[in-house]
Formats: structure tokens, sequence, C-alpha cells
């Protein structure tokens, strides 16, 4: 036994031996010194040229001095004949050149000293001296260097060495990017190149041509099209042409409104290819074609599953991933390959027994959930978290499927909650409990009991926490919520301050939503009081003063709860603000006059950045929705009461320049049959109070509106941001627009700096602010739509309405769209905002919902003649004629 445990010993160690351990700068400078004999030692040479290299690929820094002297004693080697060295030669000048600015010659008479030697073997009869010198040359030249040798390089890409002509269009391709000019003359030699018999010649110069030819999408569409008739031998050229006839085909999907997609039979016919990446390739692109149908993934899918039972790793892997993500959209298609996935679950690669149970959770039926509950079972310690994370969202999603199953499915999800994990296993596992509790009623009880037992034992404060306030919010509406208490107040006991914390909140929800269970928790609350840490003995000493601390068993009073438990729709900011600015007074601080206006951005451009909804959360700040923010705080004013529901609220327009005495900006709410506009106010004065704030509107160049209500400020101190509201009245289900002038009026009492009181005697100003219009695009809301081509499809033509119109001549078709998008105000679909460059046609595909709730979809296409006229062409439709008229009428005025 000894024995075998030494020879594993010595493996070890040979394993991890590497000929540079230990390897020194200064020592291999000395051996450096090799290139300067008389009679070169080729193998010696070409050791020492391979330290450097290492030296130099690990991030070893030479001074100057150190790489002029390496760079000088290099080039003397071009005398050798030995091939293995003058490779080694050619590789050491490409790693030297980029730091030619370490030199203490300048760039060009560096270049220049290789130059003649790398031009010399460029001409070599030895192919493989040309072709290195070649790709040497590519890397150190510039442009006008590069128009000497361009004669030799075109020779080269139609060189009947293959190893030359390869080098030569890789060259071409890095060049493409520094000095394009130049390269797109070579196309008719790269033409050529691409009928070359050779596969890697064949395969880069398809790659050059393309890249070529890629901001000209007709010219592509062309070569596509010549391509696709069979002179394409290379596998690997034939993979590119896959992936370029994809990108065409999803190019002329926007404009076909039905029928045969074109290049699908090629792509079919690539399934029968005799090579296995030409066939993997086809399927894959088949499979994620736009929209696409049944019938056209039918031979794919018979292709990936022919895969599936392979000796090959990798091809098994390929197939079950591709599989995977088509079961996403169309899980019944993948249905037939589930008994061959199965046999992938035992598979010794795991990512590959990982990928087969997820697209089997997807695909599977209801009655073989528990055959595969065990199956995962045995394997699932195997794999690492970040698989553990794609199982957990697949079981999840499973379940949601099968509500029936929850049981098989929770104890489960319970089980692996119990064994080792990181923070984000932990989570996903956490959070697929809480979704499911959340949507399927039945689960509630044996939900809550695992997140119960889970925090028993939980390392992390983060998600101890999040149970405890979900635990709050829905225990106390289970059939016996007393059941829950021993478990929170455990926390209170054994665990750190932040986490008590959350307990003492959670345990005082219970108080204040089960009556009969106050008493026990009071007692609780009162053990809190004597708590060491300061925000537990705060919490509890506030909750007691507000829930009625004297045990009775009363109901607690609506408001308590809201004030308790309840949304807090106040910026925080602007509370801290007033609490700041508060100073003790025998008056009690009012939180219904901290303003509710947000004081920089909106809640509407704070976007979330998470991967997936958070299934846990605490109590937020601030609502989640910018809307019922907004529609809150309007429907709380008795003028605007009755406008009926909130159909959209504009992001704030400024009306004044930065760091101006005051800051204005205003917010544009639009309902059915009125406008109310929202103006945020700023005193940025220390020592001014503006009181009797009003902005005065001018609506003579807005017709269509009339004034029926104002609200003014009454108080507006330094730096506390706050709204004055006016309501305009306009005709019903018209897009009225126009122009309105604002003026800021107000009283201005000086403050003394000292005291920060006001004079009692003010004087009446005012202060001019920008205009502000309401346009079309007001009326719109941004909506976009997962998949055009079947929403577009499912409106149908009932209100279609077509027209062209011309849009003069433009300078950029980017900005014509652009333009066009933000007149109407609608959403982008499928990145078709984004025009590729030098362009002369394209198609925009734009979603929305128009007031009154009326879904709209717009198709546009845009042309460009030579003199640079744009002509457009646009579709509409909607849920109601009236709407696609409008929009049409929006355009043409």
């Amino acid at each position: 036994m000894a024995q075998f445990v030494k020879k594993d010993d010595d493996r070890d160690e040979e394993a991890e031996y590497s000929p540079f351990l230990g390897i020194e700068k200064g020592a291999v400078l000395q051996e450096a010194r090799v290139f300067n004999d008389p009679q070169l030692d080729s193998r010696r040479c070409s050791q020492v040229i391979t330290k450097l290299l290492y030296l130099l690929n690990q991030g070893e820094t030479f001074t100057k001095v150190e790489a002029t002297e390496v760079f000088f004693s290099v080039t003397k080697l071009f005398q050798s004949k030995d091939i293995g060295l003058r490779r080694m030669v050619y590789l050491i000048i490409k790693e030297l050149s980029p730091s030619s600015d370490e030199l203490h010659i300048p760039v060009h008479k560096k270049v220049i000293i290789v130059t003649s030697s790398l031009m010399k073997d460029m001409n070599s009869k030895t192919d493989v001296y040309r072709a290195n010198a070649i790709r040497v040359l590519c890397r150190i030249t510039d442009g006008t260097l590069l128009t000497q040798i361009e004669r030799y390089l075109k020779q080269a890409i139609v060189d009947k060495n293959p190893v030359v002509a390869s080098a030569a269009l890789v060259s071409g391709i890095h060049l493409l990017q520094t000095n394009p000019e130049i390269v797109k003359r070579w196309s008719n030699e790269v033409q050529e190149a691409v009928q070359s018999r050779a596969a890697l010649v064949q395969f880069h110069a398809l790659a050059l041509l393309h890249q070529i030819r890629q901001n000209d999408r007709l010219a592509v569409s062309k070569l596509v099209t010549s391509l696709t008739r069979g002179t394409v031998r290379s596998p690997l050229a034939q993979c590119l042409l896959i992936r370029y006839t994809s990108q065409v085909i999803r190019e002329s999907s926007m404009n076909i409104q039905g029928g045969e997609r074109p290049f699908y039979d090629f792509l079919e016919g690539c399934l029968r290819h005799k090579a296995e990446m030409v066939i993997f390739e086809a399927a894959r692109a088949i499979t994620e074609l736009n929209g696409v149908t049944s019938r056209e993934l039918t031979p794919a899918i018979t292709v990936l599953q022919l895969f599936l039972s392979s000796s090959k790793p990798v091809l098994r892997f390929a197939a079950v991933r591709t599989l995977n993500k088509v079961a996403m959209s169309h899980p019944m298609a993948v249905t037939n390959c589930n008994i061959d996935m199965e046999s992938l679950i035992s598979d010794q690669n795991r990512s590959i027994a990982t990928l087969a149970i997820t697209t089997l959770l997807k695909t599977g039926n209801e009655s073989g959930v528990d055959r595969l509950m065990k199956q995962i079972t045995n394997f699932i310690s195997d794999i690492n978290d970040e698989f553990k994370i794609v199982v957990v969202d697949a079981i999840r999603s499973l379940c949601l499927k099968f509500p029936l199953k929850y049981r098989t499915l929770m104890n489960f999800l319970s089980n692996i909650l119990r064994e080792e994990g990181g923070f984000e296993y932990k989570k996903a596992i956490v959070d697929s409990i809480v979704i499911l509790i959340r949507d399927i009623p039945d689960a509630k009880e044996s939900g809550l009991f695992h997140l119960c037992e889970f925090i028993e034992d939980c390392e992390f404060t983060y998600l101890s926490t999040q149970i405890l306030h979900f635990l709050g919010v829905e225990g106390p509406k289970t059939a016996d919520p007393s059941k829950y208490i021993r478990y929170i107040y455990n926390r209170v006991i054994l665990e750190n301050a932040t986490v008590r914390a959350s307990a003492v909140s959670t345990l005082a929800k219970f108080g204040a939503m089960v009556d009969s269970l106050k008493p026990r928790i009071f007692v609780l609350l009162r053990r809190c009081l004597y708590d060491n840490d300061d925000e537990v003995r705060d919490r509890a000493t506030l909750y007691l003063n507000t829930l009625g601390g004297d045990g009775s068993v009363v109901e607690t009073d609506k408001e308590v709860k809201e004030f308790l438990f309840g949304s807090l729709d106040i910026p925080l900011v602007n509370l801290e603000t007033s609490l700041k600015n508060y100073e003790p007074s025998e008056e009690a601080f009012d939180i219904s006059h901290v303003p509710r206006e947000v004081k920089s951005q909106p809640l509407l451009e704070k976007k979330s950045t998470g991967k997936k909804p958070t299934a846990l959360g605490a109590p937020p700040p601030a609502p989640t929705s910018t809307a019922d923010t907004y529609e809150k705080l309007l429907s709380s004013i008795p003028e605007f009461s009755t406008f009926g529901p909130l159909f959209k609220s504009s992001a704030p327009v400024e009306l004044t320049e930065a760091e101006t005495e005051y800051a204005v900006n205003v917010i544009k709410h639009i309902f059915n049959n009125h406008i109310v506009f929202q103006y945020n106010c700023t005193n940025t004065i220390p020592e001014q109070l503006l009181e009797n704030v009003v902005v005065v509107v001018d609506a003579s160049e807005a017709e269509d509106f009339a004034e029926v209500a104002t609200k003014p400020l009454k108080s507006l101190p330094y730096d506390t941001p706050a709204q004055t509201f006016i309501a305009f009245e306009k005709p019903q289900g018209v897009p009225a627009v126009g122009r309105f002038s604002n003026v800021l009026k107000f009283l201005v009492k000086e403050v003394d700096p000292s005291t920060g009181e006001a004079e009692e005697d003010g004087v009446e100003d005012e202060y001019q602010l920008e205009d502000l219009e309401i346009v079309a695009a007001d009326y719109m809301v941004k909506v976009g739509v997962s998949n055009f081509r079947n929403a577009w499809e499912a409106l149908g033509t009932d209100f279609e309405r077509v027209d062209e119109y011309g849009l003069g001549p433009r300078e950029s078709l980017n900005d014509t769209v652009n333009s066009v998008i933000a007149l109407l105000g609608m959403q982008p679909c499928e990145g078709t905002e984004v025009v590729a460059g030098n362009s002369r046609s394209h198609t925009c595909l734009l979603s929305g919902v128009y007031i009154g709730n009326v879904k709209v979809l717009v198709r546009l296409s845009f042309g460009v003649d030579s003199s640079k006229e744009v002509a457009m062409k646009l579709a509409v439709r909607s849920e109601d004629e009236s709407v696609s008229d409008a929009i049409h009428d929006i355009v043409a005025n």
C-alpha cells in the first residue's frame, strides 16, 4: 500500500513540474547573448527565445535598454537556415513589435530594420518562411509600408500553397480594422480564394469577404445567394455560411408577411451534410429562427435527437444544450427526445446531465414527475452550485405547471435547503419556495413550515431577515398563526442584532393582525426592551406603545396597522431632509407635511438590474411603480380626484437651467379628459423663504385646453422640494397639442441666517420659466411585445392603415428613424431601432398603447435614394380604426 502511495506522490510531482519553473529575467537576458555567437547553436537559441516568450506572456516588463538589446540580437538570427529557429524568430518579433515605444529607436526605423529581411523571406522558396513573414509584416507595418507590399499580399492570397494563402487572408482580417480602404481593394483576389479547394483557405476567405461587405446588406445577401448553390466544400466555411444565411433570414423576415422563408431549404439541406459540425450548426440555426414553426423545427429536432446518443461528449452536450433552449419556447416539439435525455441523467459529464434534467423538467408530463425527482436526488450533490441553481429554477417552473405535484417538489426543495451550499444557491431555493407559497394556496402551510425550519440553522443574515419578513406577511393569515411564534422568538434569543430586529418586527405584525395573540406577543416584546442593541430596543418600544402595551385584547386600529406595516409613500430622502430641518417644539413633527415628490430623479428612471424577479423583499422604502405613486398622489388632491384613472405620467421636463436661484421641472399627467401639470419646485437660496408659490400658465397657443383647477404651494423653504399643480380640460379622445408659457410667482421673505426665522413682510416677485409643450407622443405609452410578428398577425387587417410619405432630404437614415420613433413615442421592438452603417433601407417595428388603452403596432419601412431623399411607408394596426387614423395624422402633420 505504501508503494502505491509513493507512486501517486511521484505522479503529482511530475504533473506539477514546469520547464519554466523558477526562471528569472536576468538569467534569461544573460543567456540571450548566444544570439551574438559567431557559430549559432540553433537548439540553444530556440530554447532562449522560448523563455523570453514565456516571460513576455507572463506580464514581465523589460526596460528600454533590455528590450533594445534583445530586439537587435534577435534580428541577427535571420542568417540562420534552421527552419525551427526561424519560426521562433518570427514569434519573438511579433511579441516585441507592440512594445516599440519602449525601445530606444523610432517605430519606422525599427520596422525598416526587419522589413528587408521579412521581404526577402516573403519571396523565399520555402513556404513556411513566406507564410510567417507575411503574418509578421502585417503585424508590424503601418499604412505607408502596407501600400509597398500590397502587391505581394494580393499574390499570396491566391497562392497555390494553402499555408501561404491562409496567412495572407488572416492578415487581411486583422488589417481590415486599421486599414480598411486598402483591404477592400483585394475583393477580387479574396473572391477567387473562396473557390479554393483547401478547407482553411476557403474558411478564411469567406470570413474576410463577409467582413469587407458586412455594411452592405444587399451585397451580403448576394454573397449568401451565390454560395448556397453548393460551391462551399470546407466544413468550417459551411458553418460560417450557415451563420451568414441566418443573419440574412432574420433581416429579410421583417419584410415578409407570410409564406416560405428565404434560404430555409439550404439550412434544411445542411442537416444531411457529412460533417457533424455542419449538421449541428444548421440545426441550431433553424431552432433560433424568429417565429419558427413546429413543421420547420421537426427536421432539426430529429438530427439533434440522434446526437443525444453519440459516443462523443461534445456532440451530446451541444445537442442537449440546444434542445434545452428550444424547450423554453416549444416544449412539445422536444417531448419525442425525452427517452433519449433520460439516459443522459447518468452521464459522466455533469454538465450534460444537468441540461438533460432541466430539459426534462420543462417538457415532462405530470405522471413522470416522481420518477424525475428520484433521479435528480441521486446526482444533485455531485454538481456545483451554478448548475444546482439551474435545476432549482426548472423545478419551480415545473411546480407552477403541475400544481397538484407541489408536495413532491416542495419536499425536494426543503431537503436540498438543509444541505451544504452557497448563498446564491440557498437564495434560489428560498425564492422558489416563496413563489410556490404565493401561487399555490395549498402549499402555504408546508412551505412556511420548511422556511421556519431553515431559519433555525441559517448562516446568511440576509435570508433570515427576508424569511422573517415573509412570515410576518403570510403567517397571520394561516389557520393557526401561533405555531410560528416559537420559531420567530428563537431568532430574538439566538441571532445577531440585524436578525433580532427583524424578528421583533415580525412578532409585532402577528400582534397587530391576530388580536388573540396580543397578550403573548406583548410579553415577548417587553423582554426585548432589555436587549443590548439600540435598534432592537427602539423597535420593541415603538410597537408596544402603538399597539397598546397594556395587554388588552382589542382590535388594532387600521391607521396604526397602516403606519407600522404599510408601504411608505414618502421618499426617504425627503423625510430625512424634513427631520433634519425640524426643530423640537411643542408642535409635534407632522409626517403629512413631508413633500411626496422625489427630489432629483423620479422612480421612473430607477430600473431593476436583477436577473429575475426576487420572491422575497422587505417593505420597500417607496412604491415600486411610479404610475401607482403618481396616481395615489393625484387622487389624494380633492380638485383632481374626479379625473378618473391616470393614463400616463411623463419624465420630468426641466423648465430652468442648472444652478439657478430656483429649480423647477414639470411632470405631465395625462388623463382621458384632463391634463395635470405637476411643477416640482426647489428653493436654492438659503436666505429666502418663498410663500404662496404658484405657476401662472398662458395657454393662448393651446386653444383646445381650458384651465379648470389650481393647487398653489403655501411655503417653499430652502432645499425642500415641493410641488404646485395646474389642471386643464381637453376634448375627449383627441390628442390635443399646444405650447404653454410659464411664470413662477411667489412672495419672497428674507430669512435671518443666525435664527433661521423669516421676516413677517415679504415682496411679491416672479421668475420666468421655459415654455412647455404637449405633443402627440404624450398620448402614447411605450409597451413592448415579445414576438412582433405574432402580435401583428393577431391584430389582423380590420383596422390596418397603410400610406407612404416623403420625408425630404436627410443627412442620416439613423437620425431619421430616431426622429420618427420620438415623434410617435412608441417602443422599438426586436432591436429594429438600430440602423446598420451605410444602409440605404431599413425596417423599424414599434409597439405601444394609445390613450384609451388601445393597443397599437407600427411597421415603418424607410428607403434613401441617391440624392438622400428619404421615403417612408407607414403601416399601422390597432384595436380601433380612429386610432390607426390618428397615428397617420401625427406623421402627416
